[in-house]
């Protein structure tokens, strides 16, 4: 694989499993959790978007969202930083890739998060894997028994969600964690066709931070849901119904689980297992 400087990128071992992979990762090449093969569409244009995440399953959903390029100036950052790392992982891959969902295949709850970090999601390939906020997150979800292990390190991890999704508004790592209008609007048919494709068994959605809050009404008032008038603001433990044709569906805001929030206190580990614990209650979810 060249490197953006013309010379052959070296092929790194996986932490866990030690098979050699270039950065970003090929698709179909053998990395822990990978949906795409090589013969996997790729998206190029927003176009191209709304046209390859229509009328397909959920496993190859995530196959074209997780080679996805339809945001040149994703694609330069994601692969750039897959390419140079972070000097605490520079002995690793990079997956280097757009982030799919992940989780039950049949979610009772699904977490909307804002994008992978650049070092997090983007080096690991899952959402919410290997940086701090994933820590706080992943520690709450299994606090309150909507996963089996505390921790999510990488995606070998055995880590596994209890009837629970997680899935990123944009689906590549952006500069600054700070997608455009643009960038998020192109992503959204993903969005759109992964809440189609849950939501018969879906009955809570927590959105994390305002983006995510946002970004999940308008994904279900475009697939049909009634949406309550004046819109829900965003806001730590706020709640709203949003009704569909099989069964109305719980929102609820939690602040987004990042340094900033946690650092200061705006975010405690019990008001995150509190809003974590609410969306296991309403999905009947035992504990």
């Amino acid at each position: 694989m060249t490197g953006h400087d013309g010379q052959m990128a070296p092929l790194l071992p996986h932490p866990v499993t030690g098979e050699l992979f270039g950065s970003p990762v090929p698709p179909g090449s053998g990395w822990p959790g990978d949906p795409a093969v090589v013969e996997t569409p790729v998206a190029r244009a927003p176009a191209q978007v709304r046209r390859l995440a229509a009328g397909v399953g959920l496993d190859e959903l995530e196959a074209r969202v997780s080679v996805c390029a339809a945001c040149p100036r994703l694609v330069a950052w994601r692969e750039g930083v897959a390419r140079d790392k972070r000097a605490s992982f520079a002995a690793e891959p990079y997956w280097g890739r757009p982030i799919p969902g992940w989780g039950a295949p049949d979610p009772r709850v699904l977490v909307v998060g804002l994008a992978p970090a650049a070092n997090g999601g983007n080096r690991t390939g899952r959402i919410f894997t290997g940086d701090r906020s994933g820590d706080w997150l992943f520690a709450s979800l299994h606090r309150v028994g909507l996963a089996t292990h505390a921790t999510s390190t990488d995606a070998a991890d055995g880590q596994r969600l209890v009837d629970t999704r997680m899935v990123a508004t944009v689906r590549c790592a952006p500069p600054l964690n700070k997608p455009t209008t643009q960038e998020r609007d192109t992503c959204a048919p993903w969005l759109d066709a992964e809440l189609r494709q849950v939501i018969g068994s879906l009955r809570v959605v927590v959105a994390l931070g305002s983006f995510g809050w946002a970004a999940a009404l308008g994904a279900f008032a475009r697939i049909g849901f009634e949406l309550p008038r004046p819109r829900p603001k965003f806001g730590h433990g706020a709640s709203a119904t949003l009704v569909g044709a099989e069964h109305p569906i719980t929102l609820l805001g939690c602040y987004h689980p990042s340094q900033q929030n946690t650092f200061t206190g705006k975010l405690t580990e019990p008001m995150l297992d509190e809003v974590l614990g609410r969306a296991a209650a309403a999905a009947r979810i035992p504990r």
